[in-house]
């Protein structure tokens, strides 16, 4: 019986090796928990364009939306840990456990991450009449009217909302918020002066900005952004501490075999260097992850430490779904 349970264990084991050895064999599947079109999606499909290039094999995007994100990452964290299933996430990712308070899965311990990214800073905008032309000017207004105001976010989730709540926070007063579905009708009702302010990723508001349709104040990073050379920081406006980065990665199940992992952070890693995507990223105020920071180890701090930062802020602001 030893001898038939050890060539059993010894088939197994040189059935599984194989498999492990020709990864990818087939297609991978890529999932974006947001609408095709978005920063998002764009980010995820130069990333999986460059993935499926260095690893031979076709990484095939899939958008799947709905419950700010929670859907596309439930239906990653149950697929087969075989490395043919990933997502790639925003922020997002680690504001769900307190933004939402039935999960399926635990965030922390549902995936096995690959690697960050990107990172994109966030800027404070409003319709260009708003009486206001500083940060200090602007955080005066909104003390002193609060909810006559509107302040307008993609969902509960989406990194306009976060934003939102981080800078109401941050003053210590509130606007009335006013829901969306998607930026793209936001910042066409801001530039229609239909609603008073948003905070959104660079990516989606540095063309309005630069094109004087939007009225910027401050961008939410350490330092000012490139495309953006004449937007401070929020620091530089008075608002010290103020930061906010909509970063994305790229996760596959828990339990995906390390060296599954391995390659898939070996294929990230050689995509984020290629200066071609670099220049795209930047086009789209997006700053490619390091090698460093494109690693298991380095999103996984990232994720945990994300989760710990969010979770008094969004507790504190009552932002809750069921």
């Amino acid at each position: 019986m030893r001898l038939i349970a050890a060539f059993a264990a010894l088939c197994l084991t040189a059935g599984s090796a194989p498999a492990q050895d020709d990864y990818p064999a087939r297609a991978v599947t890529v999932i974006v928990p947001y609408a095709a079109g978005g920063p998002t999606d764009a980010i995820a499909r130069m990333t999986a364009e460059g993935m499926g290039r260095a690893l031979g094999k076709q990484f095939v995007v899939e958008n799947v939306t709905g419950a700010g994100g929670t859907l596309a990452s439930t239906r990653v964290a149950r697929s087969d840990p075989d490395g043919y299933t990933l997502i790639v996430h925003h922020i997002g990712i680690s504001t769900a456990p307190a933004l939402y308070r039935k999960l399926p899965f635990d965030t922390k311990t549902a995936f096995a991450p690959i690697g960050l990214i990107s990172d994109a800073p966030s800027t404070v905008i409003t319709r260009t009449d708003f009486p206001a032309n500083t940060l200090e000017e602007l955080v005066a207004k909104i003390k002193s009217e609060g909810d006559k105001l509107t302040y307008a976010h993609a969902g509960l989730g989406a990194s306009s909302h976060l934003c939102g709540v981080l800078f109401q926070s941050a003053i210590g007063a509130r606007m009335t918020a006013v829901a969306y579905k998607g930026n793209a009708p936001i910042l066409t009702d801001l530039m229609g002066k239909q609603i008073d302010m948003t905070c959104d990723q660079a990516t989606n508001t540095t063309g309005p900005i630069t094109e004087g349709k939007v009225k910027a104040f401050a961008v939410t990073a350490p330092k000012r952004v490139t495309q953006l050379p004449n937007v401070p920081t929020a620091a530089e406006g008075g608002l010290k501490g103020f930061e906010m980065s909509t970063w994305h990665g790229v996760y596959a199940p828990a339990g995906t075999p390390d060296a599954i992992v391995a390659k898939l952070a070996g294929a990230l890693q050689t995509t984020l260097a290629d200066p071609a995507l670099q220049e795209k990223f930047a086009k789209i105020a997006t700053t490619a992850a390091t090698k460093e920071q494109a690693t298991p180890e380095a999103l996984k701090a990232r994720l945990i430490s994300e989760i710990d930062r969010w979770d008094p802020v969004i507790k504190a602001a009552g932002q809750f779904a069921d």
